[in-house]
């Protein structure tokens, strides 16, 4: 991909087809581009929209999945475009909101794998049309520290911590693999927001494609009690706020720490989860990869013959700044005393406790406590706890 001096047509089509979120992309089409229902309706689109299902399909199975469609690397520059803008504009008119950020981690994926591979002034080019300052130099790409802010927050690996990052006149200066997982996060957050759609496109949307968004509803993780689990269903409106903070956080796509990624399998074991329940609460993640997270949901679930590890505490919680008790930004209504007392409650020391006063069914008798449980995010070692990042 050679963008910096090469503004030719053929090489602004390369680029917007390998990045179709980019601005200008619809230069692609021409002088005149169909119009939304032409793109919607007419008979002359219809590859654009299968290679558009496959993109929605694949990233709602396994964000990985993306790079699994190979109709795209066959199509023509304005074909991938189209299918890529059907994608969005089915996905922003379905019911659910997990639907298009999954997608948004899938298409931010597929054009991280991209530009890993690319050169720092390719890097500096896609930022700056994404609307970041990204600069290359000898070897390395540094950006402003109010942008690196912005895009590094919600990358919970450690080795992203502004504070351990080199800093020169106001800038971070980067190795090029790190600015592309910059990258990769700009582009979930510019595609996880939907188009706005009118009410009638809404419905019209709805109508053509309801059999591909009842797919994609299907195939959204839902809450499933695993046989022999607890009585009933679970009961997500029953969860502490911490765990429904820890699932929102996943679901919008965004990294969740070590902690707070074994607190969350560890408790939908204990509320009696399916073990596929408690895989697909992952899906969301950046970096969910399918194969490891099968594995350590298995490592977390099947000790001491399927009890399980322990969640940890409240207090636990606490110190690993996961506790919501004394604020929830995210949260709808701010969480206080008057609208949730049971959290207040001096005697509430663990999320199962929580859980069962909100009238849930816990499958392992006994609350217990997380004590000597080792600290999660490590891997190889079979007593140690396991996390489910793959990065």
């Amino acid at each position: 991909m050679a963008i910096r001096g090469t503004p030719t047509r053929i090489g602004e089509a390369a680029l917007f087809a390998d990045y179709p979120f980019l601005p200008g992309a619809e230069a692609l089409l021409g002088a005149e581009p169909p119009s939304v229902r032409s793109l919607l309706e007419e008979p002359a689109y219809e590859r654009a929209r299968a290679i558009g299902r496959a993109r929605v399909l694949a990233a709602q199975d396994d964000p990985r999945g993306m790079t699994g469609v190979e109709e795209l690397a066959k199509a023509p520059a304005e074909v991938r475009y189209l299918s890529f803008l059907f994608a969005r504009l089915v996905l922003s008119a379905a019911p659910q909101a997990g639907a298009i950020r999954r997608w948004a981690v899938a298409e931010a994926k597929r054009a991280h794998e991209r530009l890993r591979s690319v050169s720092p002034p390719d890097l500096e080019e896609v930022g700056r049309r994404l609307g970041f300052a990204l600069a290359a130099g000898h070897g390395t790409v540094s950006v402003e520290v109010a942008d690196y802010v912005r895009l590094a927050t919600p990358i919970r690996e450690a080795e992203f911590r502004l504070a351990g990052q080199p800093l020169k006149d106001g800038r971070v200066r980067l190795a090029p693999v790190r600015a592309s997982r910059l990258l990769e996060e700009a582009v979930r957050r510019t595609l996880a927001v939907p188009l706005p759609l009118s009410p009638e496109l809404v419905r019209s949307v709805r109508e053509r494609e309801g059999e591909l968004l009842e797919e994609v509803a299907r195939r959204l993780p839902s809450l499933v009690s695993r046989p022999g689990g607890p009585t009933g269903p679970l009961r997500r409106e029953a969860f502490p706020p911490c765990i429904r903070k820890m699932q929102r956080t996943l679901e919008r796509g965004e990294n969740l720490s070590h902690s707070g990624r074994f607190c969350l399998a560890t408790f939908l074991h204990r509320a009696g989860a399916s073990f596929e329940t408690i895989v697909d609460a992952y899906r969301g993640a950046p970096d969910f990869d399918e194969s490891v997270t099968r594995y350590q949901v298995e490592h977390i679930t099947s000790r001491d013959g399927g009890r399980g590890y322990e969640p940890p505490e409240c207090d636990t919680l606490r110190s690993h700044g996961l506790c919501v008790r004394d604020g929830d930004p995210d949260a709808p209504i701010a969480l206080d005393r008057a609208r949730d007392p049971i959290c207040f409650e001096p005697t509430l020391r663990h999320p199962l406790q929580y859980y069962r006063r909100r009238g849930g069914s816990v499958a392992v008798p006994g609350e217990g406590s997380a004590t000597g449980a080792p600290a999660p995010g490590t891997s190889g070692e079979p007593e140690r706890r396991p996390s489910t990042d793959r990065r």
